[in-house]
Order: C-alpha cells, then structure tokens, then sequence
C-alpha cells in the first residue's frame, strides 16, 4: 500500500527545502514544477501550447521559452494567467498521475507529491493526506524578496496569484510552520515521518 504525501504551501515557504530533506530520506518525490519545467522545454507538450497561443514573441533566440518575459506577463494580467494554467494544467496532471502510478507499482511506502498549486487546482484528490507548510506573511514577502531579488509590490503580486496561505492551512491534514532554521523545519520533518511511519 502505498501513502501519498501532498506537500504545498506559499511561494518561498520552504517547500524546496521540504523536498530536499525527503529525498535524503530516500523519498521518492513528484515534483509538479520540475514537471512543469520539463514540458516546457522545446518540442514538449506545454511549449507547443504555449507557443501556439501567445506566439514566438515568448521565445528566446535557442527556441526555449522566455520565462521572464511570459511571467512579466501573466502575473499582471489574469486573464493571460487563466489560460496558460488551462493550457498546461492538464498536460501536467496527466504526467504527474503516471509518476505516481509506476511508484505505486514499484511498491513504494511513502510518495512526496509536492505541488505549490494543488489546493488551486484540486490534485490533492490524488493524495492520501496533505501537509502545508506556512509562515507569516511578512516574513513570505521577505523571503521572497531575498530569494528572488524581486522588489516589494512584485513580490506582493506573487504571492497574491496563489490561494491565501491561511486558506491552504484550514485545508491541510498538517501544518509545519517555517519561521526558524532549515534544521528545526528539518527535525519537524522528521518527527511528521516518524508518525506517518507509525500510523503506515
């Protein structure tokens, strides 16, 4: 039997770093943005939707898409976000449920399914319990900030194009709260495992 974990939160909440710990773990984890970066690469599914719609404008000279300039543009214009998430959603979900598929096969004890927008698009149907990790609100911008070199309003933007965290946490199996190091997001990893093990 195998147990999927759904992991999402806020953008710069530590998720990433979630996802590191799982893996040195031996987790086996389905990252839906490292999906999402692979069918954007020329010729793969999303690209080809991509550049039918919003044109080669979006392209850079080596024909791979120019992520800062298509993100310039759906993050300030919500209609251009709606469709580039209905062009590429779908092509996403159905790789992500044929990654799960063949760990299930593999007979693996527990999945990560990590997805910054699984609550927004309803894939937690995929997943056995999910865990949101948190963290207030200025200390998302600030991160962000850091992280991204982005300024204050551009950050504010971005994290306003996802579900309010607060809205994540209410639907959430566990909540980890990241507002210390790496190492204490870390040791309540661990202690989750543990009882995630337990209960197995």
């Amino acid at each position: 039997m195998t147990f999927i974990l759904g992991l999402t939160g806020g953008i710069a909440t530590g998720k990433s770093v979630a996802d590191q710990y799982f893996k040195a773990q031996k987790l086996p984890v389905v990252d839906s943005d490292q999906i999402a970066h692979r069918l954007m690469e020329p010729g793969q599914s999303s690209w080809q939707a991509i550049l039918a719609h919003f044109g080669s404008a979006y392209l850079n000279p080596d024909q791979t898409i120019n992520r800062k300039k298509l993100g310039h543009l759906v993050f300030s214009n919500p209609q251009a976000l709606a469709k580039l998430n209905e062009l590429t959603h779908p092509l996403i979900l159905a790789e992500i449920r044929s990654e799960l598929a063949a760990y299930r096969a593999a007979g693996k004890k527990i999945v990560i399914y990590d997805a910054p927008l699984m609550l927004e698009t309803g894939s937690q149907r995929l997943c056995d319990k999910v865990l949101v990790i948190s963290l207030p609100h200025q200390l998302q911008i600030e991160r962000l900030m850091a992280r991204d070199g982005l300024s204050q309003g551009q950050a504010e933007a971005r994290i306003a194009s996802q579900m309010p965290l607060a809205e994540k946490v209410a639907k959430a199996d566990y909540v980890i709260e990241n507002t210390g190091t790496i190492k204490d997001l870390e040791r309540k990893l661990a202690q989750l495992l543990e009882d995630l093990e337990s209960e197995a």
